[in-house]
């Protein structure tokens, strides 16, 4: 007797990769001038799309690093992240791509991407993501 594949809810490779790769403005920085100390910058009002359902995500984004030789600009962010809003991507990959982008545009020491995900069907998700790995 065969086993039977477990189910995946219709979920194809094409949602799972999607957003990934979609085309975001880019992270601005400027030049840090003092070491040993961390940023935090929280964002309340992440939106995106759910790439399987179309319905809107919400959520609360936290990056929280220390500085090497450059500092994300915040205009740049805030343009970043609202850019965001009509991409179909999934929380873990949204808040795996950031942590990636803000790692290649300023090079922290460490950094921490945390995405707290709005309740959907009762349930809420928190993601966090960490450089170095």
């Amino acid at each position: 007797m065969k086993k039977k594949k477990p189910s995946s809810g219709g979920y194809t490779d094409l949602h799972a990769k999607c957003g990934i790769t979609t085309s975001l403005p880019e992270l601005e920085t400027w030049p840090n001038q003092f070491s040993g100390y961390e940023i935090t910058i929280e964002i309340p009002e992440y939106t995106a799309i759910c790439p399987k359902t179309q319905l809107p995500d919400f959520g609360t984004i936290t990056l929280h690093y220390m500085p090497n030789k450059a500092c994300v600009e915040l205009k740049s962010l805030k343009v970043y992240i609202h850019a965001y809003r009509n991409i179909g991507i999934f929380y873990e990959n949204a808040v795996n791509r950031i942590l990636e982008d803000l790692v290649k545009a300023c090079k922290p020491k460490w950094a921490i991407v945390t995405g707290v995900f709005t309740a959907r069907g009762g349930l809420s998700s928190t993601i966090k993501a960490m450089y170095p790995k």
